[in-house]
């Protein structure tokens, strides 16, 4: 099998024993596993070569990007580990079209930088963007802090370019924003997570690159109150909230402890901490004026100081430069280095509708105290779209304990009309959430594209579905 791979990729392109323990964890170090080879293609046709090998020998293939999920959705033992990371070519920006046109391997980082030069962005961003993949952002459907203005990836992609369980490529690199012409086979294929095929290649949407940007750290009695402030900053900006990010003193009190050099967001602590980020395209909204300040901040400052005085924000603190606005994001990015200091731990990705988020907080602190007495929870939120990270650490190493839990808190999820994944995924870790919390008639549909499209289950298996 390998050296039919090596006539593939070439040579120096499959990687086996020692020299693919890089790929053989995964970013959290919770799941390891022996791969049969890792191969590196360098184009379309080579995936689709190695695929239609793989599926004639029935053997598993797995594909990888950066390696960055937290759900084990690479986990890959004895399986040909397909790295896309040569696959990483820019092929075309159109800014007129306001579209790039990208393969799979291109890091996330890169390409907003690509776009940035010609005014642009590529609005999706998270912590892990310096190493994400284009081809993983799309696989799991990627979020992140800007989902409230621009999106989930889903709405980000306008074709992919993937190829099938067969080896066949499909080739639906649309760049409409309207086609009717039957199913929606993109969005079947964006979140699969590697089940149903490899995407290779993507045209996605870009955005004109803000002008300005107004960014604080807001304290806010509860986090009711936070949400009123959102709903008044939209309707003020126009929906120029980009993002809305909730920090509790918990979140603040490990940040402290865990990051070197790292500060207190104001002179005196706060239960609820929120980084909020507006901006603007406008000149008349972004053009600083005598005193260096732009309208859309002096608005801001303004909006902010009308809370302040009726009670609803209790203290902010406004970015007056970039490292300063650069200091504000790296308090919340640093939010998975922060978990992973914890050994026994459990993060639930989870989303509730966003006048909800309070109730599931609390509900959820109650209920892991109980099933541990002593446990603790690490938690942030997308606040502005109800995704909150509600990491347990555990008093002590135990499975049974950690089966608990999840579905103690997942009973929370339900009841309050939430999922149980919102944007990690469901890899190997969720598995067991989609055979009990998932509709039944839903996985059996699930179940019925799996088998029509991939009946020898080579695709990433063990992975998505119960």
């Amino acid at each position: 099998m390998i050296e039919k791979l090596k006539s593939i990729c070439g040579e120096n392109y499959v990687l086996s024993g020692d020299a693919a323990d890089g790929f053989s964890h995964d970013f959290t170090r919770q799941y390891a596993w022996s791969p049969l080879a890792v191969v590196r293609p360098e184009n379309t046709a080579q995936v689709a070569e190695v695929v239609k090998l793989a599926n004639e020998t029935q053997t598993p293939i797995v594909p990888v990007s950066g390696n960055t999920g937290l759900a084990g959705g690479t986990k890959g033992e004895g399986a040909i580990m397909l790295s896309l990371d040569r696959m990483n070519r820019i092929r075309e920006i159109r800014a007129e079209a306001r579209i790039a046109i990208v393969e799979a391997g291109v890091i996330l980082s890169q390409l907003r930088e690509a776009v940035e030069a010609q005014g642009l962005i590529f609005p999706l961003t998270f912590g892990a963007q310096g190493s994400a993949m284009i081809g993983g952002n799309l696989s799991t459907n990627a979020g992140g802090s800007n989902v409230l203005r621009y999106g989930n990836t889903r709405d980000l992609v306008l074709g992919i370019e993937a190829v099938l369980p067969t080896g066949e490529v499909m080739d639906i690199m649309s760049e409409l924003h309207k086609d009717n012409s039957g199913y929606n086979l993109k969005h079947l294929l964006i979140g699969a997570e590697g089940t149903l095929g490899i995407i290779t290649a993507a045209v996605v949407k870009l955005a004109p690159k803000p002008r300005a940007y107004a960014t604080a750290m807001v304290a806010a009695p509860s986090l009711a109150d936070a949400l009123t402030l959102l709903n008044r900053l939209q309707i003020e900006t126009g929906g120029a909230v980009e993002a809305f990010e909730y920090m509790p003193r918990s979140y603040i009190d490990s940040h402290l402890a865990v990051i070197e050099g790292a500060r207190e967001p104001f002179d005196a602590p706060h239960n609820v901490n929120i980084l909020v980020e507006i901006a603007a395209t406008a000149p008349q909204d972004a053009t600083p004026g005598a005193d260096g300040t732009t309208p859309l901040q002096a608005h801001f400052e303004e909006l902010l100081a009308e809370f302040y005085e009726t009670g609803a924000v209790l203290d902010a603190t406004l970015a007056q430069n970039e490292a300063q606005r650069r200091e504000m994001w790296a308090r919340r990015e640093a939010a998975a280095e922060i978990t992973l200091t914890h050994p026994w731990r459990q993060t639930h990705d989870v989303c509730v509708p966003v006048d909800k988020v309070g109730t599931f907080i609390a509900r959820a602190d109650e209920t892991s105290s109980k099933v541990d007495p002593g446990s603790r929870a690490s938690i942030v939120s997308h606040l502005g779209d109800g995704n909150i990270h509600y990491s347990v650490w555990f008093t002590r190493n135990d499975a049974e304990l950690a089966d608990r839990m999840m579905e103690a808190l997942e009973d929370i999820v339900i009841d309050l009309g939430g999922s149980f994944s919102a944007e990690h995924g469901i890899g190997v870790s969720k598995r067991p959430s989609m055979a009990r919390r998932k509709n039944k008639a839903a996985l059996a549909t699930m179940q019925a594209i799996k088998h029509a499209l991939d009946p020898n289950g080579i695709m990433n298996p063990g992975k998505v579905l119960p």
